[in-house]
């Protein structure tokens, strides 16, 4: 297996998109599977390596990376060193990356003999799930999604958290990180933002849209995005499938750090469905 860790990809916002790639040698050009990491996440959170290590083992060529403005750096890509970045956040940053990071791979003579660029795949967890879907809708390179204990709205999460006028006034509000116990920064252009691209960031408008297959994974047991916004994304689009993992948590049974050799068995299941819908 072929894996490259870190490489620099130049964002549109003045930060670099910091990106993996794994893959198997061979001489058949392979699909590829993009992930998108959530809030407060980042690539190399958890057991992402051995999901990314099992998706070329099954054959795909797997991208994954940082936002720009996730809070990490090129020289440190874990965590969070960058906090001002972190403020400065925001979705429609998030799907210019993953545009740039589409552009990359759809553009990089390296890799050129090993894609088959015919079928380009994406897959969010949490936050991401909305950014992939909406990214879906727009731009017809992508030929399938997946929404992994995504959420179904921007809007509840943005604009109704929360004193607004106290946030305008300050300029900034703060959320704890309960892992590395920081004071995570969200500046007050983050609802700016969102308001003035509500239209383009409603992920029921993007949802109901989809014309591609669409898969949409949630465990029964998450507490940080409740099933019931797999349900509703499921409704929004009655061409969907919508497969529930019981027992399964947001991170489906993974942490930060992940030291065992091993991805635990909620994510396992989560991944063989994804291949399956994949393959199919």
């Amino acid at each position: 297996m072929t894996i490259t860790k870190n490489i620099i990809i130049p964002g549109k916002h003045n930060k670099p998109i910091i990106t993996d790639v794994f893959y198997t040698e061979n001489n058949t050009p392979k699909p590829v599977v993009i992930f998108c990491h959530g809030y407060k996440g980042f690539k190399d959170w958890g057991a992402w390596d051995l999901m990314a290590k099992a998706f070329a083992e099954a054959g795909f060529f797997f991208v994954k990376f940082n936002f720009s403005h996730n809070g990490g750096t090129a020289e440190q890509p874990i965590d969070f060193p960058d906090l001002e970045a972190f403020g400065n956040n925001n979705y429609t940053k998030e799907l210019d990356d993953l545009e740039t990071v589409l552009d990359w791979i759809s553009s990089n003579t390296k890799f050129e003999n090993k894609l088959n660029l015919s079928h380009i795949n994406l897959i969010g967890h949490s936050r991401a799930g909305g950014i992939v879907t909406i990214k879906s809708e727009e731009d017809n390179r992508i030929k399938k999604v997946i929404s992994l204990a995504g959420v179904s709205s921007f809007g509840k999460r943005t604009s109704t958290t929360g004193d607004l006028n106290q946030w305008k006034k300050d300029g900034v509000k703060y959320v704890v990180n309960g892992r590395t116990k920081q004071q995570m920064p969200h500046f007050y252009q983050f609802y700016e933002n969102y308001i003035a691209n509500e239209e383009r960031l409603t992920i029921k408008r993007a949802v109901s849209r989809l014309k591609i297959p669409y898969l949409i994974i949630h465990g029964d047991a998450d507490t940080s995005v409740l099933i019931e916004e797999a349900h509703t994304l499921h409704n929004w689009n009655t061409n969907s499938c919508l497969e529930t993992i019981k027992g399964a948590n947001h991170v489906f049974g993974a942490q930060h750090p992940w030291e065992k050799e091993d991805s635990p068995e909620h994510l396992n299941d989560a991944i063989d469905k994804i291949i399956s819908f994949l393959n199919c």
